[in-house]
């Protein structure tokens, strides 16, 4: 019979869990350090601009003066940019991923173009603004309109979808089609009826990540050319408008102190902005959790 030194046992255990204390200790250290952080963030932007969210804010247009300057402009235009990007880009990136997933064969090709699109994801967002000034505004001549930044939009977060969609695919069992293949399904009806509703979830976590950053975004937007004052509002897809970044992102830039209070009574707009946006893809997503 082997004999165990229990001593050397706890002496062991105790090493173990004094490691154990020292990571956690560091973790939490380090969870604090962001919360707090983001919580100085938070109160500078607050306490500089809620002072500033009058009215008057909502509906004037740009301004050279900061008490007259306003987001009307910059509002409308996102919410039109946003009207072309989430309808694009997630039509296009669940259709790719369900081609992917479900009809691509499993060849050197397909891998390779998987292999691509993840790594299009990291790709820095003044390269897709380069991309959609080349084809979108001056191939296309779509000039600096809504279409065309939301088509470059759309492209920036084309490949996040795409891989989210993917793992969202991935994850629904094969018993589960298999099942409905036994009950006669064609493999269309299998998607659309079991496979995408079971997906649905994980592909909108993807979708809200990637529209946030597109609501965001103000490289493309700079590359390729969208004003940062315009004193009107866009009629159709054709027309020249401005975004919540590119108002804030002027405002900032300004050297008059007034402008720093504005430019963070802006940041409070796109905040609240995108979390109207990202709490109505959340009622969506738990909704057919619930479901399925």
């Amino acid at each position: 019979m082997r004999y165990v030194n229990h001593e050397a046992v706890v002496k062991k255990m105790n090493k173990r869990l004094i490691v154990n204390r020292i990571f956690k200790t560091i973790f939490f250290a380090a969870t604090l350090f962001a919360l707090l952080v983001l919580g100085v963030l938070f109160y500078r932007i607050i306490s500089q601009g809620v002072g500033y969210l009058t009215p008057e804010f909502f509906q004037n247009f740009g301004s050279r003066m900061p008490e007259k300057a306003g987001i009307k402009a910059a509002l409308i235009g996102s919410i039109w940019l946003m009207c072309v990007v989430a309808p694009v880009s997630i039509i296009l990136g669940v259709g790719t991923a369900i081609y992917l997933e479900e009809y691509a064969t499993k060849n050197k090709l397909n891998d390779f173009i998987r292999m691509n699109i993840s790594n299009l994801a990291g790709v820095p967002s003044v390269v897709f603004g380069l991309l959609g000034l080349t084809i979108f505004v001056r191939a296309l001549a779509l000039g600096n309109s809504v279409l065309a930044a939301g088509f470059t939009m759309s492209l920036l977060i084309l490949p996040v979808i795409i891989v989210g969609a993917q793992e969202a695919i991935r994850a629904v069992p094969q018993d589960v089609r298999e099942a409905s293949y036994g009950m006669g399904a064609t493999k269309w009806q299998t998607i659309i009826n079991i496979v995408l509703p079971s997906a649905i979830p994980g592909i909108l976590t993807g979708a809200i990540l990637a529209l946030s950053r597109a609501v965001g975004e103000t490289a493309p937007l700079v590359v390729i050319g969208i004003p940062v004052i315009v004193h009107f509002l866009p009629d159709n897809l054709l027309s020249q408008f401005t975004a919540l970044p590119m108002q804030i992102y002027d405002w900032a830039k300004r050297p008059q102190e007034a402008f720093q209070y504005v430019s963070s009574a802006g940041i409070l707009v796109l905040m609240i902005f995108l979390l109207i946006m990202n709490s109505i893809a959340i009622f969506i997503r738990n909704k057919f959790q619930k479901r399925y």
